[in-house]
């Protein structure tokens, strides 16, 4: 059965998800949190009780910012209607299946309203206040991470070319090799053009490439392994470099936030 799944930001258990009654243990800008919240983090996470504990402070502290944070209905509609053509189904099926999972549609909805509100939040209040690196910034975190940004040196695969790109995409529905050439290759990364080293790394092994326009035919390549290790050169690397620069920020900001709303915030340890 195929399972909904909204991206966004990672919800704890509450009370109610996790169906425990317990004492409460801490009382965050007035919404409590329990012991049973706490070891149900635990558990979920793999994580300290005092990490649990922190992290539903957060979520707390998170869901006080948030107040005043508004979504309009139809644009949880539109998300919801992006949701179901991800996932290649109508509006009605899709609340079948979920209705099939235990899980009512106005629930549903107010999911997909929650994970709206916090990317708002996290948009507006995190994000916005992230200045762009210039290049030097980035070319100092990439000497600082170059384990991060290491490929492969080599790989090998079986290069699978057609006439016409209805073929291939025939082909790899099928993986009949009528009107299909085929043989190995192995190639060094560093020769690989990006768009095609990109495509590559991206590939579990035994599994296709999206195919390629070569001009005169349609390449698609089954991934059969990749050997050895070798840094990707800066410029090569840069697209990737910003990314973890970014995404590291964007994690130390909402820290410093949350830290700062943790200082002056109503906290009260009860157990």
């Amino acid at each position: 059965m195929k399972k909904l799944v909204l991206l966004g930001f990672i919800t704890l258990l509450t009370l109610s998800q996790a169906k425990m009654v317990d004492a409460i243990a801490i009382i965050v800008e007035g919404e409590p949190v329990t012991t049973a919240e706490i070891r149900a983090v635990q558990k979920q996470m793999q994580i300290s009780k005092e990490q649990a504990t922190n992290l539903l402070i957060q979520d707390r502290l998170q869901k006080s910012a948030m107040k005043n944070v508004n979504i309009v209905e139809t644009d949880i509609d539109a998300k919801i209607a992006t949701i179901a053509k991800q996932n290649n189904l109508t509006i009605p099926k899709m609340q079948k299946i979920l209705q099939e999972q235990g899980t009512t549609w106005s629930k549903y909805r107010s999911s997909v309203r929650d994970a709206m509100k916090k990317e708002k939040f996290y948009q507006e209040k995190v994000v916005s206040n992230i200045s762009a690196p210039d290049d030097d910034e980035l070319k100092l975190f990439y000497k600082n991470h170059q384990e991060d940004f290491s490929i492969p040196s080599s790989v090998s695969m079986i290069e699978y070319s057609a006439a016409s790109e209805e073929s291939m995409k025939t082909f790899l529905q099928t993986k009949n090799t009528k009107e299909i050439e085929s043989h190995s290759v192995e190639k060094s990364t560093k020769d690989l053009n990006p768009a095609l080293l990109g495509s590559i790394l991206q590939t579990q092994d035994g599994s296709f490439t999206r195919p390629f326009n070569a001009g005169d035919r349609y390449i698609s390549y089954k991934v059969l392994s990749k050997q050895g290790k070798v840094s990707m050169p800066y410029e090569s690397a840069k697209g990737a470099v910003a990314a973890k620069w970014k995404q590291q920020q964007q994690d130390k900001a909402l820290k410093d936030y949350f830290e700062k709303l943790k200082t002056n915030a109503e906290i009260q340890i009860l157990r």
